[in-house]
């Protein structure tokens, strides 16, 4: 929708992940061959379960499933982290939450650049997880002081990009052509570039330090290392990714399978080799590098600061089981102590929902005055469960490991920086679990007015 002449964040937002499902799409064909797995899946889910069908349609999920994505990308410095930032703010995007990767050996700290608003959500849940490098991580004195100086001189969004960026903050937004200009040109700087900035050498430092920071450091731009299409069984999809000659990771990541969904659960194709061409470098002999994959991702149900508590415990309880026992194992054990069905989650406190009135009874207001719980237990007000937006750090980790090999530090043991990412940042992030309470207490106030 557009209003005085500017197109809004959501349409803009809109334009910009479809342009780069397509160039994702272009840059790695096997992109496309997980999309149609996931679109199979997922009608195959619909056709299987109509109530599913009914809860997503009535949620206003169901139009949402097949344009919903997620992206990730890497970002070398304080001045890149604080520029996207407002970039992202053009499209309707907003700093989510604060993830520490480097409790599982991976140099960066991370939020997650999304809307934030009931609205926005409906329209298009388009969001990036965006990581910092960790320069700081690096023992190597003189290797951090190489990787600066590099992150210094390049320049990642195009002049006309920046332009346009401080042209929509001080005119309240950007006109329909305008729009789209910006969204070409912020598609530049996620493009991905097939020549290394720096020598064989240089590459080869960086990268014996981190896969990562070699992935970071080298290149022109920080390219788009996935998208991720959404599907409602990942396991169907996990399972039938090697028929289609795509190579799944090992293991899901995330909570174990169960009959309500929890937050998020996440899998992926392998990385791809890619061949690189190294600055001042013979271009017949190229050298390989290995970034790029495709990732899935389930979400369930956002759970409470107390829910969150939970799961967090009986997460920490399936990581300290024996080592003979298989970790899958370990971790379906364990939450067996969670609720697996909506009513409980809700009753206990665990899971966040969205209120509304079914429409029934309720003519004379006599029934809008008994309890809340009386009410749905006869079907006056139905509670939906609130989808989980956001992400988790262990997941996420592990994500990243797995496509990044699995030499190197295991742990920097607990380096969280949140202070120090949101100076660079030039802005606080998000409580994300705050937005779900808010979510759910504006449900709740309307049933009250009504």
């Amino acid at each position: 929708m557009e209003t005085t002449g500017f197109a809004d964040g959501d349409e803009i937002r809109t334009r910009f992940s479809r342009r780069m499902s397509e160039m994702y799409r272009r840059e790695v064909p096997q992109y496309g061959a997980l999309l149609d797995l996931v679109a199979d899946v997922n009608a195959a889910a619909l056709r299987r379960d109509p109530s599913l069908r009914e809860r997503l349609a009535r949620a206003g999920e169901l139009e949402r499933l097949g344009v919903e994505r997620h992206g990730a990308i890497r970002l070398g410095s304080a001045g890149e982290l604080a520029t996207m930032r407002r970039v992202f703010a053009v499209m309707g995007m907003q700093p989510v939450g604060y993830y520490d990767l480097s409790i599982a050996g991976v140099p960066v700290h991370a939020t997650a650049f999304r809307p934030v608003d009931d609205s926005s959500l409906a329209r298009n849940p388009f969001r990036v997880f965006t990581s910092l490098l960790r320069l700081d991580l690096i023992e190597d004195a003189g290797l951090r002081r190489v990787a600066t100086e590099i992150l210094e001189r390049r320049r990642i969004f195009t002049p006309r990009l920046l332009a346009l960026v401080e042209r929509a903050e001080g005119q309240g937004g950007l006109a329909g052509t305008e729009a789209d200009e910006l969204v070409a040109e912020a598609l530049q700087t996620f493009r991905w570039h097939s020549a290394a900035t720096v020598d064989k050498a240089t590459y080869a430092r960086l990268h014996d330090a981190h896969r990562l920071v070699a992935d970071v450091v080298c290149f022109k731009g920080p390219h788009i290392n996935h998208l991720t299409p959404r599907t409602l069984d990942i396991d169907a999809v996990q399972a039938a990714m090697p028929a289609r000659g795509i190579a799944a990771k090992t293991v899901i990541e995330g909570p174990p399978p169960r009959k309500v969904a929890l937050l998020l659960r996440q899998t992926s194709f392998k990385a791809l080799e890619e061949r690189i061409a190294f600055a001042g470098e013979d271009i017949r002999a190229p050298g390989t590098h290995t970034a790029r994959f495709g990732e899935i991702e389930q979400r369930g149900v956002a759970l409470t600061r107390k829910g969150r508590a939970r799961y967090d415990a009986l997460l920490a309880r399936a990581r300290r089981g024996a080592s003979g026992q298989d970790y899958a194992g370990r971790l379906a054990g364990a939450f067996k102590d969670f609720p697996d069905d909506l009513p409980t989650l809700r009753r206990e406190g665990l899971a966040f929902f969205r209120y509304a009135r079914t429409g029934r009874g309720n003519r004379d207001g006599v029934s809008a005055r008994l309890p809340l719980e009386t009410q749905i237990e006869r079907g006056l007000v139905r509670a939906d469960p609130i989808v989980y937006e956001d992400f988790l750090p262990v997941s996420a980790a592990g994500i990243f490991q797995s496509n990044l090999g699995e030499t190197g530090p295991r742990s920097y043991a607990g380096n969280a920086a949140q202070a120090a990412f949101e100076q660079a940042l030039g802005a606080p992030v998000l409580d994300e679990i705050a937005l779900y309470e808010a979510a759910q207490a504006r449900s709740l106030d309307a049933l009250a007015q009504r």
